[in-house]
């Protein structure tokens, strides 16, 4: 038995049901995204929901945080029938949740957005005794953050902790965790993982959704599979295994990603030479970076995220000013064009953010689709737009990426995240004829989708492309990366071959630790 095995059998919950959820039905127009599930949670037990993107998971759990009213079936809270009006009267039932896009007020400090909203905070209070409050919390919960600091001086990790204080703070017995692993560390997911089990052991319940086979089999107890909007199967944690439950979300069995690799080429078509650049808030985030990727080469960049990844990106992509340095493509010196010259040079970038940067939610699928290429010949006249040929590019587009939607005049905003993804991966890989740039490609994916995702950039590489792969996965970075090159606060602090990639040597490196590393390796 694993140690996580034994620390599921202490604190595994003690079977007294404290929510059910039975024939839960919800539709958005005639999208059936929940068909009649049932689920119940048990007193101090982790109970991960999994299930492909558009599966229901998140669909149900807004239901059982009063989000969503469902259009049919019944919660009952300790055997007590709840009808959920609004997410306060959850939260003052005991049901909180915390969502994967955070909801906390930059400017303020985490003891502000902590009382924000909350009934027993005093109408009358210094900033000291809010600070002092918060710091009291966080000892009862078990979550130590900076009291006085601003929301956006902290790292990603931090402002969930205060995501979840807040929520816990209000009263929550049963926490639901919605993705809260996709932007952490490793480091920063096992925190988690012990603050989860801290709570169970306490006496809560937490519900953990995610896509990551091998998070939900470390830390939850029992498992609850959706698929299609359907329930499919609770079962306990013990005995799975990560192949049954990739066939119980996909209803099929699925082959892992594999690579006939062959060697990279010596032409290089990307070159980042000695650049230096600012991030958004002014302070210098790239200190004479550079990097080479050559022809049907893929090249790594591991990280811990914050150390200038983004910013490396955006450089490339030409959405970044370049104080210093060069940003060659295919021997054109691009590194004061706009993005749009950048595309026509035949640059694709997946971006980190998707909704922020890679997609225009309000808009429907097919001007989505053709964001990168409505001033191609083949889709604009002189004056006006050929719409029969563009929503004719937009459904070979959709077909050809797995993008599942309604239709290609649905908002891109009602697609799943990972049908958004798929959307902006084949996008851009039809624009990237030179160079593919991939900013946290699979983050938040399940299992179908990342695979896709992977899929696309290989077949990037064995058409000659240059990858550029930006990933906080390092199991990613590992099996399909040529080279590997480790950034740490704006440098690259080493570079590694494929077969030469040392797991123990990449994370001292990630963690700043040049010297150890060095050591480390002779």
């Amino acid at each position: 038995m694993s140690s996580s095995d034994g620390a599921r059998s202490e604190s595994a919950g003690n079977g007294e049901t404290v929510v059910e959820a039975l024939g839960i039905t919800k539709s958005f127009d005639d999208v059936v995204a929940l068909d009649h599930v049932d689920l119940d949670l048990t007193r101090g037990e982790v109970h991960a929901l999994l299930g492909e993107n558009g599966a229901g998971k998140t669909t149900i759990s807004n239901v059982l945080a009063g989000i969503y009213r469902p259009d049919s079936g019944i919660i009952r809270l300790d055997g007590e029938e709840r009808h959920f009006r609004s997410p306060a009267a959850a939260v003052e039932a005991g049901i909180g949740m915390v969502h994967q896009h955070f909801r906390l007020i930059q400017p303020m400090t985490v003891a502000e957005n902590i009382h924000l909203g909350w009934r027993d905070t005093p109408r009358l209070i210094t900033r000291r005794m809010l600070e002092e409050r918060t710091a009291g919390v966080m000892d009862e919960v078990g979550l130590r953050v900076n009291a006085a600091a601003e929301i956006w001086q902290l790292s990603v990790g931090e402002q969930q902790r205060v995501e979840i204080t807040r929520t816990l703070a209000r009263g929550a017995r049963i926490l639901i965790l919605d993705e809260p692993t996709a932007v952490l560390t490793a480091q920063e997911a096992r925190e988690l993982f012990g603050v989860m089990r801290s709570l169970v052991a306490g006496g809560r319940t937490v519900v953990f959704i995610s896509h990551k086979l091998n998070e939900v089999l470390e830390v939850s107890d029992r498992i609850t599979v959706l698929r299609g909007g359907r329930k499919v199967v609770t079962r306990p944690t013990l005995g799975a295994t990560p192949r049954e439950l990739a066939r119980l979300m996909t209803g099929e069995e699925r082959e892992v990603v594999r690579d006939a690799r062959s060697a990279p080429g010596d032409r290089p078509l990307l070159q980042i030479e000695g650049v230096t650049a600012r991030g958004a808030r002014g302070f210098m985030a790239l200190r004479f970076v550079s990097i080479t990727v050559n022809a049907g080469e893929i090249v790594g960049v591991a990280g811990v995220s914050g150390n200038g990844q983004t910013e490396l990106a955006e450089v490339v992509a030409g959405l970044r000013r370049v104080e210093l340095g060069r940003v060659v493509v295919d021997g054109a010196d691009l590194t004061r064009s706009s993005s749009r010259r950048i595309a026509d040079a035949g640059v694709g970038h997946i971006p980190e953010d998707r909704l922020g940067v890679g997609l225009v939610r309000t808009a429907q699928v097919r001007d989505n689709a053709v964001l990168r290429n409505y001033w191609s010949p083949e889709n604009s006249g002189r004056i006006t737009l050929r719409r029969g040929r563009i929503a004719e590019f937009a459904r070979k587009l959709v077909d050809a990426a797995r993008v599942q939607t309604p239709s290609i005049h649905s908002p891109a905003g009602y697609l799943s995240g990972g049908n958004q993804q798929r959307l902006i991966a084949g996008r851009e890989a039809l624009v990237a004829k030179r160079v593919f740039i991939a900013n946290q490609p699979t983050r938040g994916l399940d299992v179908r989708s990342t695979e896709d995702v992977r899929g696309s950039l290989l077949e990037k590489r064995a058409a000659g492309c240059a990858v550029l792969l930006i990933s906080d996965d390092l199991d990613e970075i590992l099996q399909l990366s040529d080279r590997i090159v480790v950034m740490y606060e704006g440098r690259v602090l080493g570079e590694f071959q494929r077969g030469e990639a040392d797991r123990e040597q990449i994370g001292l490196l990630m963690g700043g630790h040049a010297g150890e590393a060095a050591s480390e390796g002779r």
